[in-house]
């Protein structure tokens, strides 16, 4: 097999802070609501005319400037988003000719929290394979969009920012022991957006009235419990099959959807909550983005170094679930 490595990582979120506080301006909601029920202090907020491509572009050149690599190396652009710049092109066509990576070829990945994990896994099968030799993996979004920002249970987790790495096969950087990706298509509608598909095209006044363009949670509960179950089958599963297990791991990367939900892996895995990154206090859920941009922050502020072992692991719409384990 070969050995197929992160050279480097790459992160982006906007300036623009929605705090609680702020929140509470126009919604019937308080601040310690808010962060008792989900973890979220504040979120980033993309400014208008600012698409996903803008975002993803300033973290794939931070990932490749750490890389020390150039656009021309770069032969292969995975994306993951539920956000795109236009359903057509693919927001990685965008992305791609924002970044000048003019030997790349590009396609976007929807799988929901899930995308970057199953991002990775297809530009690591690929490389594998012989099919490409450097990609950049990106994923983000801006999920402030899809929300209606008057159903408090679901407005405020959401927020906005990209995150990338590079990858190739390599004798040096972190090496990408494996992927792991599943998914449950019966029970899609858990987390849905039911406007914008073929059902509901084109887009009427009826559509919109009856806000089928907004994301919906369905069964919070229910997915909540199915969600930790899911996050710690996804990490068990990744290290047994690399020969560890969970007390192996020094650092979990996990989808930040909701500390409750974190708290609840942690536990069921039997790790102190301190080998856990956590960023979702200051971004929210930022649905694909979370994992890559938590990943290149561990790495910037000296949480994972060299010879750490780091799991990484998500759950999102579709269902998806997923996880990856990498040697730093």
């Amino acid at each position: 097999m070969k050995r197929i490595g992160i050279l480097g990582t790459g992160s982006y979120v906007p300036e623009k802070i929605l705090t609680n506080h702020d929140i509470e301006k126009f919604l019937d909601t308080s601040d310690e609501w808010i962060y008792t029920r989900t973890g979220v202090r504040e979120r980033r907020i993309a400014e208008p005319g600012v698409g996903v491509s803008s975002l993803c572009k300033i973290a794939g050149e931070r990932a490749m400037e750490m890389a020390g690599v150039k656009p021309s190396d770069i032969d292969l652009i995975v994306l993951g988003t539920i956000t795109p710049d236009t359903h057509c092109p693919a927001g990685a066509n965008w992305l791609e000719g924002k970044l000048g990576c003019e030997n790349a070829v590009s396609f976007d990945v929807t799988a929901a929290c899930t995308g970057f994990i199953f991002s990775l896994h297809v530009a690591r099968a690929l490389i594998q394979a012989g099919f490409n030799k450097m990609a950049l993996v990106a994923a983000g979004e801006i999920m402030s969009r899809t929300v209606n920002w008057q159903e408090r249970e679901s407005c405020i987790l959401w927020g906005d920012g990209a995150g990338a790495v590079v990858m190739g096969e390599t004798d040096r950087g972190a090496e990408v022991l494996s992927t792991h990706i599943h998914t449950d298509g019966k029970n899609g509608d858990n987390l849905l957006m039911p406007g914008g598909g073929s059902l509901t095209t084109p887009i009427s006044h009826e559509s919109v009235d009856k806000g089928l363009h907004f994301l919906k949670m369905i069964g919070a509960n229910t997915s909540l419990r199915v969600a930790v179950n899911h996050f710690s089958e996804a990490a068990e599963e990744a290290v047994s099959a690399n020969g560890y297990t969970i007390d192996d791991v020094d650092v979990i990367v996990p989808h930040q959807a909701n500390i409750r939900i974190i708290q609840g892996v942690a536990k069921k895995l039997k790790i102190p909550m301190h080998k856990v990154y956590v960023t979702i206090e200051k971004y929210g859920n930022i649905s694909s983005a979370t994992v890559p941009i938590a990943l290149d922050e561990a790495v910037r502020d000296g949480t994972i170094t060299k010879g750490k072992l780091v799991a990484l692991t998500a759950f999102g719409g579709g269902l998806t679930w997923g996880s990856s384990l990498i040697k730093w």
